[in-house]
């Protein structure tokens, strides 16, 4: 059986856009769009507050035509909030968890065209886990999206104990996750990363240790070698003189030259696996990095884009509230 839905409204507050380019330009706010409708297999969600990540600007300006959903559409991956409702097959969540989540399975095969940055969205329950008990809704949103993909990326490249990894980009939104991932899950005996001068005490309080400022220092012409490199900036050219002889180089970069033997991948989000590492949240070993602007309102989501793009953010940025 469905839950009782008296009362959930049919309309919402959301930012839809229905056009291709800057966000600034083409994402409306619409007060009385429908709220997504349920399938079987999904929760319906109030949603408290919601990430944004590049590929959401990305998408926004156009960049993936041949797998992107048709407009119009709201943005947004990353989602922590209330459940509302449950479809007839929902079977381990109910009314009222608090449950995260990126509610896109497929990064850019046709993602939902009904995202997180509303009043209400949807997602299949195998997206979905618990809200860490120890984290709030606005630190929970900024996680799905960033360390799904770090952790992705770092088991595609085979990382294990004892093995040496250089981040690009460590004090990005997926970056930040790599290297405490790296740390603290994977037990990797060196982490280094790149950043500007501003952000290298943020990489080494991460867990990095060796901290390089790329405005000073080329990491390719360091004398030191790496077991893996994880590329979050499009640098696999550069990435892979600094590999160890057999060692590998992920990128994340979803378009552009890739340098051999660089690969990509693109996520595939899983409730499972925000399940695994949960325990790493809540006992403080991995924790969200929230920008120091960190959040801003729902009426700000354009700003919020905005500053998104200039690629200058420390960790995520995060809406909320939502009304």
């Amino acid at each position: 059986m469905e839950s009782s839905s008296c009362s959930i409204p049919s309309k919402m507050k959301a930012w839809v856009y229905s056009q291709h380019g800057k966000p600034a330009d083409v994402l409306k706010f619409e007060s009385s769009r429908d709220v997504p409708r349920l399938k079987e297999d999904q929760v319906l969600i109030k949603v408290v507050a919601a990430g944004l990540n590049p590929v959401d600007f990305k998408r926004m300006l156009g960049v993936f035509p041949d797998s992107d959903s048709p407009l119009p559409s709201v943005p947004g991956y990353d989602v922590c909030g209330v459940v509302l409702k449950v479809g007839s097959q929902v079977r381990s969540l109910k009314e009222g968890d608090e449950v995260y989540g990126n509610i896109n399975e497929k990064g850019l095969d046709h993602p939902k065209t009904s995202g997180t940055l509303a009043e209400f969205t949807v997602a299949e329950e195998n997206l979905l886990a618990l809200k860490p008990r120890n984290l709030g809704f606005v630190e929970a949103a900024s996680i799905p999206l960033a360390i799904g993909t770090a952790y992705q990326g770092l088991e595609k490249t085979g990382l294990s104990s004892g093995q040496s990894i250089l981040v690009l980009g460590g004090a990005g939104g997926v970056g930040t996750m790599v290297i405490q991932l790296a740390k603290h899950v994977f037990g990797a005996s060196k982490v280094a990363a790149t950043s500007s001068s501003a952000k290298l005490e943020l990489l080494k309080s991460l867990g990095a240790d060796l901290a390089i400022d790329y405005t000073k220092d080329n990491f390719e012409d360091l004398p030191e070698k790496f077991d893996v490199i994880y590329d979050t900036v499009g640098q696999s050219e550069r990435a892979v003189k600094a590999i160890k002889e057999g060692g590998k180089v992920v990128t994340i970069e979803p378009v552009g030259e890739l340098a051999e033997p660089a690969f990509r991948f693109i996520l595939t989000s899983s409730g499972a696996m925000l399940e695994k590492l949960n325990p790493f949240l809540e006992n403080g070993e991995v924790k969200p990095v929230i920008d120091p602007r960190g959040t801003f309102s729902f009426s700000q989501a354009p700003e919020a884009f905005s500053y998104l793009e200039t690629g200058r953010v420390t960790g995520k940025i995060v809406i909320h509230p939502i009304p």
